[in-house]
């Protein structure tokens, strides 16, 4: 793990379990158990779903990739707008959990669509926390194909729980 991810990690292990060391794959292994793994986006029991993964720390902000299957397609070969919003939505939520350990809602999304998204190739997620007020919390996301940044996103989200109530229960 490098530096950035070390770092990370430890503020995760210590804001979403009180002391308790987790990786930052521990913690996305946990959430996503408490929801049974069942997660279209992000879960890994789910045949149809998005399958997200690899979840990584990046410089400010929050990773992660996927692989649209041929039936995640719109028209011919390009994946449908929704499940772009979709997998946005996710890497943001999860932003939420990991930078700041809280399970937010969506409370608005903002897209901007610059280039058509295939399916059937490698897709990166990223997203970065903006300002938080209270419970509210700004959160921007990019799809990047092999091309470049595909589509950004804005959204506001609002904070439901504290990761470490999840987790604890």
């Amino acid at each position: 793990m490098n530096d950035f991810n070390s770092d990370v990690a430890a503020a995760i292990g210590h804001k979403i379990t009180d002391g308790e060391s987790l990786t930052l794959t521990e913690l996305v292994d946990r959430v996503r158990r408490h929801y049974d793994d069942g997660c279209f986006a992000c879960g890994r029991a789910n045949p149809s779903g998005l399958r997200i993964d690899d979840f990584r720390a990046i410089s400010g902000g929050v990773a992660a990739g996927f692989i649209p299957g041929a039936f995640h397609r719109g028209t011919f070969g390009v994946l449908h707008g929704g499940l772009a919003a979709t997998a946005l939505d996710e890497i943001m939520a999860w932003a939420g959990i990991i930078l700041d350990g809280v399970l937010c809602v969506t409370a608005n999304l903002e897209l901007r669509f610059r280039q058509p998204v295939p399916v059937e190739r490698p897709l990166g997620l990223s997203a970065w926390l903006g300002v938080r007020s209270g419970r509210r919390l700004r959160i921007t996301g990019e799809l990047a194909t092999e091309a470049g940044p595909a589509v950004e996103a804005t959204g506001l989200y609002v904070v439901a729980h504290q990761v470490s109530d999840l987790l604890h229960t």
